[in-house]
């Protein structure tokens, strides 16, 4: 009796993001034949865009610490997060070649900073392991359980024996995450929350005046109050910018999803800025109401506690004439002035999204409803801040997806 020929897993990997690249390059690893697809020109491309202003890959804060910055979906990445989390982000980043080194905020970096090297180190890696890449292949759904692809030289329809789906979130579009496969998975009975911006700014209705005037502006020391997602008032310094029409940058991203939750509740949402961080209440309290002689209460903030330019707007176009003519009130708002957001932007100008396929429809990673297809990356719905959350997710969830599914195939096989 001859022995069984060993039948070699055959699986299609959707995306070519961090996600869909780990996923090959772990499903390659196993043994499996790997042909990935991409509706784009090349691979990566939000990868690299990320890393123009400087290749943000993880996090180096305690890991216990690290897992809740994932919120109320912690739970849900901590399995995937345990096997590859920041230590082994770096360690595989240190095994492609390339140096990193921990910032003053505790994010990670390459030591060049930059994203394109790493890149190609991968691809270079991953084409050695015999990963075949198919670009400019649209994903379009499936037929008589095949894939279809919108390529430029027509429809294809191809077979696999199973299917990794890491097609990013809705952020982006003209980088491929588009979201466009969200209706192709709720067709086929996969229960997926809608698509929000996540990591976004928002509006904020300016006067026409202090939008021409201030649009553009750093707040370089500021910190807010705000609710959390438990409705709790949390503090958080840092800095930001006004924009033509709101507001956006790193410490508005940070609270981003709180806020978002609450504008959808409640239809607005308010922070407090606290625009003298280094003073205490007292003490604006008391060089406020410093005499001042003849000069005006603008040189006077200037003079006494540094506020000026758009901080000195800030105040003019929250407060009423009233309100910033009265000393006590000025000085509180000095340290709590509140500010009104009516909407988040829009999600294709967000970092990333929120919503996705519902982790109560999976089996691990693989879709319930649809056995051999499995999902990893921003398709699934979790959200995170910047500052390397987001990658360490997506390539801990591409990799879980990979060994998952050669594992399926291997007890199906």
């Amino acid at each position: 009796m001859s022995t069984p020929i060993p039948v070699t897993p055959h699986i299609a990997i959707i995306g070519g993001g961090p996600a869909g690249l780990m996923a090959a390059q772990t499903a390659a690893a196993l043994g499996a034949r790997v042909e990935l697809f991409d509706a784009m020109p090349s691979v990566g491309r939000k990868f690299l865009l990320a890393g123009r202003g400087g290749m943000n890959i993880t996090h180096a804060e305690g890991y216990q610490e690290f897992v809740t910055r994932y919120g109320k979906q912690s739970h849900r990445l901590r399995p995937a997060l345990d096997q590859f989390g920041p230590q082994q982000v770096r360690d595989w980043v240190h095994g492609l070649g390339v140096d990193t080194f921990v910032g003053s905020s505790n994010r990670v970096f390459p030591t060049d900073m930059k994203a394109a090297p790493l890149l190609r180190a991968w691809l270079h890696r991953l084409r050695e392991a015999g990963v075949q890449f198919h670009m400019r292949h649209r994903w379009t759904g499936w037929r008589d359980g095949e894939l279809l692809f919108a390529t430029p030289d027509g429809e294809r329809q191809l077979a696999f024996d199973a299917v990794i789906l890491a097609l990013g979130g809705g952020s982006w579009a003209r980088l491929g995450s588009d979201g466009a496969w969200v209706p192709l998975l709720q067709a086929q009975g996969v229960e997926v929350a809608p698509l929000v911006p996540a990591n976004c700014g928002f509006d904020v209705d300016w006067s026409t005046f202090f939008s021409i005037r201030y649009a553009g502006e750093p707040l370089t020391t500021v910190a807010i109050t705000a609710r959390d997602a438990d409705g709790l008032l949390i503090r958080r310094q840092g800095q930001f910018v006004v924009t033509e029409g709101g507001v956006e940058g790193s410490l508005v991203y940070a609270l981003s999803a709180a806020l978002r939750d609450q504008i959808t509740e409640e239809g607005s949402s308010t922070i407090w800025l606290d625009l003298a961080p280094d003073f205490s209440s007292e003490r604006v309290f008391d060089e406020v109401t410093r005499p001042r002689g003849a000069r005006s209460m603008s040189s006077h903030l200037q003079s006494r506690l540094g506020i000026k330019g758009v901080k000195s707007g800030l105040l003019r176009e929250c407060l009423s004439a009233a309100d910033f003519a009265d000393e006590t009130k000025l000085a509180r708002a000095i340290k709590l002035l509140p500010v009104t957001l009516r909407r988040p932007r829009p999600i294709d100008e967000a970092i990333s999204s929120a919503g996705g396929v519902a982790f109560e429809g999976l089996d691990g990673s693989m879709l319930s409803a649809m056995p051999g297809v499995f999902v990893a990356g921003e398709m699934l719905d979790w959200e995170a801040p910047t500052g390397g959350y987001l990658l360490t997710a997506c390539l801990a969830g591409g990799k879980a997806a990979g060994e998952q599914a050669v594992a399926w195939l291997a007890a199906n096989t």
